[in-house]
């Protein structure tokens, strides 16, 4: 049965009748400013902070304000359905919990109570290997909502092995591969800080609780925890892997796989001459590659290219209702949401999570009708025009 996202607002509007007004902004590009009030500098620097000068993510921004919605009138558009089919799986809209490491700086409850509010609404999320909470644990929390997980592909396979064996047992279904940070990108609020999160042994969990990787150190984990830290940053990336090293995902992982981070339309064709199945168009949300191209300006080049064997997703930039219905317009099947989900943790835990998450979803309802569509799968990029008028 489809969800009736808008009716959101109406529940606000009621509540309002009794003096109650949400306890975080329904503008969800307001989150930001609002956690660097409210959180400390290290913690919110690392989500909010970006490569080199930020121009990056102002770019990714930039690209989807340049395209414009054209709405069409006298459509009925009164019965609306943003049920989205997805690598297989039926989701309530086209929308995912983007994978986000180390998320216990931002609030206690970290992943488990993003993915709880993820489950809640029905959601995918997309676990980080890089979380402060163990995998098994999350999938608990979850019960039998649906769930992905994100692979660091590391340097090494025993460790890779371990982690595709332990999320297929707890039963995260699809496979996300990210390809863009074998390496960590100068990034300069992080770096003012001196601020890195995993000297600390935070965001670490699935690997000191993972037995391959255990077995790499002289002593437990609690008994020499630098040595720990040590052996984590050795093997977290690796710079050397190249395409045909995915034959050996492919063979431990008998699920979809997507590769995220993916801008440039050969590299979507590799992906689908790999085997695999999917890919997110993504520049890390303007974290790793200072002066990247926008995601969103390379969406439409990966759709028109690949969408015809493969699975497109998009994410770098969505932070509106607005934003979900432009991506698809482009090309994209869904989105990923990360920074406004995050901020929604730090400031009201699980509870700030489904407020971001119902806000989006009514708001790209709302957006979806007063535009003449009724389903995301009518939009095209016929809807959109860039500033002035010219082709998106």
């Amino acid at each position: 049965m489809a969800r009736h996202w808008a009716d959101f607002q109406h529940e606000i509007y009621l509540n309002g009748t009794t003096g109650a007004v949400p306890r975080l902004p329904t503008d969800l590009t307001r989150l930001e400013e609002l956690a660097e009030h409210r959180l400390g500098p290290g913690p919110v620097g690392y989500v909010a902070g970006s490569a080199g000068d930020g121009g990056t993510a102002r770019a990714n921004r930039e690209a989807l304000a340049r395209r414009r919605i054209v709405p069409r009138m006298l459509r009925d558009v009164h019965e609306r359905d943003l049920t989205t089919e997805v690598l297989g799986r039926t989701l309530p809209a086209p929308l995912a919990l983007a994978p986000v490491g180390v998320l216990s700086i931002m609030h206690p409850d970290a992943e488990t109570a993003a993915a709880r509010a993820a489950a809640a609404q029905g959601v995918p999320f997309v676990l980080s290997s890089a979380s402060s909470t163990p995998l098994e644990q999350v999938a608990e929390a979850m019960g039998d909502a649906e769930r992905w997980f994100q692979l660091y592909w590391g340097k090494d396979r025993e460790v890779t092995r371990s982690f595709l064996a332990r999320a297929r047992a707890a039963g995260f279904s699809v496979l996300v591969v990210t390809l863009d940070t074998p390496l960590l990108a100068w990034r300069p609020r992080d770096l003012d800080q001196a601020y890195l999160p995993f000297l600390h042994g935070v965001g670490t969990a699935n690997y000191y609780t993972d037995p391959a990787f255990r077995a790499g150190l002289a002593k437990p984990v609690h008994e020499d925890p630098k040595a720990a830290v040590l052996h984590f940053l050795g093997l977290f990336g690796d710079a050397g892997h190249t395409w045909p090293d995915l034959a050996f995902l492919r063979a431990h992982w008998d699920g979809p796989i997507v590769l995220k981070g993916v801008l440039h339309p050969d590299d979507a064709r590799l992906a689908a001459d790999a085997g695999m199945d999917g890919v997110v168009v993504s520049n890390h949300g303007g974290r790793q590659v200072a002066g990247s191209v926008a995601a969103a300006d390379a969406l439409p080049r990966v759709a028109d290219a690949v969408a015809d064997r493969l699975t497109v997703l998009f994410d770098s930039g969505v932070r509106t209702g607005a934003d979900v219905f432009k991506a698809l317009a482009l090309g994209a099947r869904a989105v990923l949401l990360g920074r406004p989900y995050v901020y929604g943790l730090g400031l009201d835990g699980r509870a700030g999570v489904e407020h971001v998450i119902r806000c989006l979803l009514a708001e790209f309802d709302l957006t979806l009708a007063l535009s003449g569509h009724a389903r995301p799968g009518t939009v095209t990029r016929s809807d959109l025009e860039a500033d002035g008028g010219a082709t998106p």
